[in-house]
Parts: structure tokens; C-alpha cells; sequence
């Protein structure tokens, strides 16, 4: 019987993660499951309540709110199988469909370094797996379209298929299966990023590194649309500012220098325009919530353009890597 480590990062989402471990209690002759759920320091009393209702499960403190790819590493580093599923709280499993995504890798991990598998929402609505990496004609979003509308045929080529998997180029961070051996030889989640696109820029590096990325497409895995994030306005605004600072991480860890300066540039004025002008919008309908976010993410956003001044740096000041850098 293998064993597998399920790697589950929280911060806040209890609800949802309560549904996620309740579908992780079961028994299979199969699997020899090892859950480890890393908090991120919620703060909120729960983790001591979650750690007694679900006492055959290993529970971390973690320091501090120190992102994704942080909580992950610190999972890992607990864990004691060879093999590492990394869930989102927002998900929930059956026994059959882990049994099946498990046994596809194990069986055929000597071609496959990182295995993914479907995912349907609470509409029942597939996500879209066919995932391209940025580069640099494709990472913003207008020349991204043009590109695709342009080259159809050759991206058509790009997503080999069976009937077994998809090989896209990257995977949701979701749903992620892959070995410790795999695991070691990355060097595992990048922490420059405290959260969103270290899912993209691991496959990126296990890519680098001659390792195949899979989506198995004989399970399916429940994965609820946003069901541990964006929970107000205020949480809203500053996922929304990470997700732009993920891209300037993701830019300065993946292009040459020249391709660094002109990506940051552009990523910096088009961000600053876009959010001014919604900003301003926003101050005769300051009764819709949506225009008002836009505002929040602005006064984020010049945060971290001082930060990258002041510290000469990209990363993310809410990152365990800044903390590292400036000590």
C-alpha cells in the first residue's frame, strides 16, 4: 500500500475546509493517507477546535499569514511519504477518484513529474485545463488573444491528448500530485511569491527541468470558485493587488533582463491607467461595492511600487522571502 500526504494550506476558511477533510475521512486498502493541514495563523480560535474534531489528522501552526507556497513547503517538510497532493480547502474528494488520480501517477510517474486532474465547480461546470505559460508576447491579455487567434494551429499542437490526460504546460495549484522526488529537485514551492502563480512558475521550473506536466482526465476533484478568498471588499482588494504583484515576481524569476525591464514597465503603467480611471469612475457610484475595490487595489498597489524602490525588490513585502531579504 502506498502512502500519500495531502497538503492542505488554510488560512480563514474553515467552513470550507471542514467539508474538505470531512470528504478525506474514509478508509481505502489502497491508500495509506497522511493529512497535514498548515494554518496560516487565522487567529480566530478555530485552529485549536479543528485540531480536536479532527485529532487522526496532523495540524500546523504556522507563524504567521505567510502565503501559499510558505504553508505548502512547511506541509512538506512534515510530511513523511514520498508522495505530496497539495488541496485547496475549497475542495472535496470521494474515495474512488483519489484512488484512480493516485494510482495514474504512481503508475506512470516515470513520465509524468506533475499530475493534476478535472475539476468541476458548484455549477458543474468543468475548469479550463489547456494552460499556457507566459511568455513574452503572451502575458498580458490583448496580445495573449491576438496571439492565440493568430497561432491557433500552432497551440492546437502545443496540448497533446488522449484519452487518459491532457498535457497542458502548467496546472491549477488546486490539485497537485507530485513525488518527493520531484518535490526535492525544484526545490519545492518558490516562497518569492506569497500567493498566486507559484502554481504556474513550479511547472515552469519542473518543465526547465525535463519533467512533464499531466492533467488526468479519469477523475474528477469538487474545487469551489473563490469558496477561501475575496470574502469583502477590503479581502477582495488585496488578493486582487497579490495577483499583480505575482505577475512581477513571475517576471522577475522566468525572463532575461531585457524582457524583465520592458514586462515590469508595461505591467506598471497599464495598472496604474486601468485603476485610475476606474477610480476615478468610482467616486460618483460610490454605492456599487465593485467600482469601490478598485480604489482599495490602487493604495495597495503604490504601497508596493515604494517597497520595490525603497527595498529593491519585487517580492512581496507580505512574503517570507522580503522578511528574509531585508534581515
Amino acid at each position: 500500500m502506498n502512502k500519500l500526504s495531502v497538503i492542505i494550506v488554510n488560512y480563514k476558511g474553515w467552513n470550507a475546509l471542514e467539508e474538505c477533510l470531512n470528504s478525506l475521512k474514509f478508509y481505502s486498502e489502497e491508500i495509506s493517507l497522511e493529512v497535514i493541514v498548515v494554518d496560516n495563523c487565522s487567529n480566530d480560535g478555530q485552529f485549536e477546535v479543528f485540531k480536536e474534531n479532527f485529532s487522526n489528522f496532523k495540524f500546523i501552526l504556522n507563524s504567521g499569514n505567510n502565503g501559499f507556497a510558505n504553508g505548502c513547503n512547511l506541509g512538506a517538510a512534515n510530511a513523511s511519504s514520498d508522495y505530496y497532493l497539495f488541496l485547496n480547502p475549497d475542495t472535496k474528494v470521494d474515495k474512488h477518484n483519489l484512488e484512480s488520480f493516485f494510482k495514474a501517477y504512481v503508475n506512470h510517474q516515470n513520465e509524468i513529474a506533475v499530475l493534476s486532474c478535472l475539476q468541476i465547480d458548484e455549477n458543474g461546470k468543468l475548469y479550463k485545463q489547456h494552460n499556457l505559460l507566459p511568455r513574452f508576447y503572451t502575458f498580458f491579455g490583448l496580445p495573449r488573444a491576438i496571439y492565440k487567434w493568430i497561432f491557433k494551429n500552432k497551440i492546437a499542437t502545443i496540448f497533446q491528448e488522449n484519452d487518459t490526460f491532457l498535457y497542458p504546460e502548467w496546472i491549477t495549484g488546486a490539485v497537485v500530485l507530485l513525488s518527493k522526488k520531484w518535490f526535492d529537485k525544484v526545490s519545492g514551492w518558490n516562497e518569492d511569491f506569497w500567493m498566486y502563480m507559484e502554481d504556474v512558475d513550479l511547472c515552469k521550473r519542473i518543465s526547465d527541468a525535463n519533467g512533464k506536466i499531466a492533467v488526468y482526465k479519469k477523475a474528477t476533484i469538487f474545487h469551489k470558485h473563490g469558496g477561501a478568498s475575496r470574502i469583502n471588499i477590503t479581502t477582495k482588494a488585496l488578493t486582487k493587488t497579490e495577483v499583480i504583484i505575482s505577475k512581477h515576481s513571475y517576471i522577475q524569476n522566468n525572463f532575461s533582463k531585457f524582457s524583465v525591464f520592458l514586462l515590469h514597465t508595461r505591467l506598471i503603467f497599464g495598472v496604474l491607467l486601468e485603476k485610475l480611471l476606474f477610480s476615478i469612475i468610482a467616486l460618483p457610484l460610490f454605492f456599487i461595492p465593485k467600482l469601490q475595490v478598485n480604489k482599495l487595489i490602487l493604495k495597495n498597489y503604490f504601497s508596493y511600487l515604494f517597497s520595490v524602490v525603497k527595498n529593491n525588490t519585487f517580492i512581496s513585502p507580505r512574503a517570507t522571502k522580503f522578511t528574509v531579504l531585508k534581515s
